[in-house]
């Protein structure tokens, strides 16, 4: 019966496709993981208590809201789309290929940027949609082109957030590929994992970079069939 110990992997499932709290849920998913393996209420808060103390300074995160809202308080947005705007000949396109370059370029010196909420929101997104502005001025863009720069933008940080960060020899997914090989029986070097990354980055930054002009254009022809 040790599978029923990972009951709790299907009450994560559950909670998520339901739209559960997501911190109620793992909570939850915990706890009866806990009590199905024997171990009392008791001890699961003292061990729950005791990694929450030694984990503290992830907490660290929630200081980094407060700064980026007092920042674009502050004109931030304001400031990045103003430079946009001065730079006439950059396109949405080349920007949003050039941050997706210095994402894996970061990935592969192992250098945060600080992902959506303090890079992607205050400065990549509105920068795109200035870039892009700068092509159909002086018309504005739709609420749907709008939202389609907001998801591209995302996107790159994603992309060269996920393909970039295996190339860096020291990284979590390398080392965790490296570990279940050894255990199961492989000879495996960390280096020659992170170089078989770098193929990846690259097609991610050609693909990636394909794909944005491939939206630029859409934007720009959709603007010159309106007859603006």
């Amino acid at each position: 019966m040790e599978w029923i110990k990972l009951i709790g992997i299907l009450v994560i499932v559950v909670g998520f496709f339901f739209k559960f709290d997501t911190i109620a849920t793992v909570l939850f998913a915990g706890l009866v993981t806990a009590l199905v393996s024997g171990i009392s209420i008791e001890t699961f808060l003292e061990t729950l208590g005791k990694a929450f103390v030694d984990q503290r300074f992830v907490s660290f995160f929630f200081l980094t809201l407060p700064m980026i809202g007092l920042a674009e308080n502050y004109g931030l947005k304001q400031r990045a789309v103003a430079f946009i705007q001065k730079v006439r000949n950059l396109s949405m396109s080349t920007f949003l290929s050039l941050y997706l370059l210095i994402r894996l370029i970061a990935g592969f010196f192992s250098l945060r940027l600080g992902g959506h909420p303090q890079f992607v929101r205050p400065l990549i997104h509105p920068m795109s949609e200035a870039a892009a502005e700068n092509a159909v001025s002086p018309d504005t863009l739709n609420a749907d082109e709008v939202e389609a720069i907001k998801g591209l933008a995302a996107a790159n940080e994603n992309f060269g957030n996920f393909f970039g960060q295996n190339t860096f020899v020291g990284a979590g997914g390398v080392l965790l590929i490296s570990g279940t090989l050894t255990e199961l029986g492989y000879t495996i070097n960390v280096a020659d994992i992170a170089a078989a990354s770098v193929p990846i980055a690259i097609a991610t930054l050609v693909v990636g970079a394909g794909y944005n002009f491939w939206m630029y254009q859409r934007i720009l022809n959709k603007h010159k069939k309106g007859g603006k």
